[in-house]
């Protein structure tokens, strides 16, 4: 079994244990001697990759993959293992310290790391990878799909219709009787200001780009000031002050975390939109639905939250000008096959004694 079964769901506890205990023996394709494989398992592969193939992978390392697991599940399955992939799994030092000797990196698939104890990582000696760039076009096209339907009321318009209003399109349409529905805002791009906090990185300097193309002025805070065309670089109260869509870009870090508050939003223009594809907690949640409730800006998007799963009795559903999405910013299938690619490729770099896209601590 251990010789034929390369990527298989393990699909109850019999064959859980059976894996768990492989030889790592396979045989090579061109002579047919057995060789050594090293063991790499995959902890929760059903968070990104349906739909994708792991070939790659499968030409370094025996591969055992499970859809999901909880952290009792996960110290078991890191038994034998070499190399184990995870993604958005808390991994604590708690759950690091009972992990096998055999142990030489984990793999994130995904950009974020916060999830992983780096310090107990590196004190064990284990190699902690993630995966940067992956999302980089298909966040920016989420981010501007969030400002091309929000300057067209394109969102407003849709709940209309859920909730059985279809007066625009009767006596409310030019020719229909009526007067001609004008109370829902419908804008150019052109001219308009986006604004990009933390937007000097790849995503953010993607964004840039796609709003240029559309004709607006580009403004961006960041520590991190690349060379640019058509960018202004300004301080975050100027940048809040002058923006008709303000898009988040930072990592979370302990600083970075609820930098949006009241006092920040209550900056921004009247007929300004807010928008987070980056990491929920950037925005204090409790105050933007305080804000959005209260009329201080147009309209807010948000693609993560501050708690994820959402609580299904969670104020966000209910809050006025506010569209949710599921954290889909990375899910497209071309962004996550390259999720996948890359992380093969860390973890064959970690087998060969050359990390790379290291973010642990050496």
């Amino acid at each position: 079994m251990a010789l034929t079964i390369s990527y298989r769901l393990a699909r109850n506890s019999r064959t859980q244990r059976a894996l768990a205990s492989l030889t790592h023996l396979a045989r090579c394709p061109a002579t047919g001697q057995r060789r050594t494989f090293a063991k790499v398992v995959i902890v929760n592969a059903s968070k990104y990759d349906r739909g994708c193939e792991w070939k790659r992978l499968e030409q370094v390392a025996e591969v055992v993959r499970f859809d999901d697991s909880t952290p009792a599940e996960f110290s078991e399955r890191a038994n034998g293992a070499d190399v184990l992939i995870t993604k958005e799994l808390p991994v604590g030092a708690d759950l690091i310290a009972r992990f096998p000797s055999s142990i030489k990196g984990i793999c994130e698939a995904g950009t974020g790391y916060n999830n992983i104890d780096l310090t107990a990582a590196s004190e064990r000696g284990i190699v902690v990878c993630n995966v940067p760039t992956y999302s980089n076009e298909a966040v920016a096209a989420l981010v501007m799909t969030y400002v091309l339907n929000f300057s067209c009321s394109m969102f407003e318009q849709q709940k209309r219709l859920y909730d059985g209003d279809r007066a625009s399109f009767t006596t409310g349409m030019a020719g229909g009787g009526g007067t001609v529905i004008f109370d829902l805002p419908h804008v150019e791009l052109r001219g308009k200001t986006m604004g990009l906090i933390g937007g000097g990185g790849n995503i953010g300097l993607g964004v840039a780009d796609l709003a240029n193309a559309f004709g607006m002025r580009v403004v961006i805070s960041d520590l991190a000031k690349p060379r640019r065309d058509n960018v202004e670089w300004v301080s975050i109260e100027d940048l809040l002050a002058r923006s008709d869509y303000v898009s988040i870009h930072c990592p979370l870090f302990p600083s970075t975390r609820h930098l949006i508050d009241s006092s920040k939003i209550q900056m921004m223009k009247k007929t300004a939109f807010l928008i987070n594809c980056a990491r929920g907690p950037i925005v204090k949640q409790v105050d933007l639905i305080a804000e959005l409730n209260k009329g201080t800006i147009r309209g807010a998007a948000l693609d993560v939250q501050e708690q994820e799963p959402v609580p299904h009795d969670s104020p966000l559903f209910s809050t006025p000008n506010l569209v949710l999405s599921p954290h889909i910013g990375w899910q497209r299938l071309e962004s996550r096959q390259k999720l996948v690619n890359t992380t093969a490729d860390n973890v064959a770099a970690i087998l060969a004694g050359a990390p790379q896209n290291v973010v642990s601590m050496r």
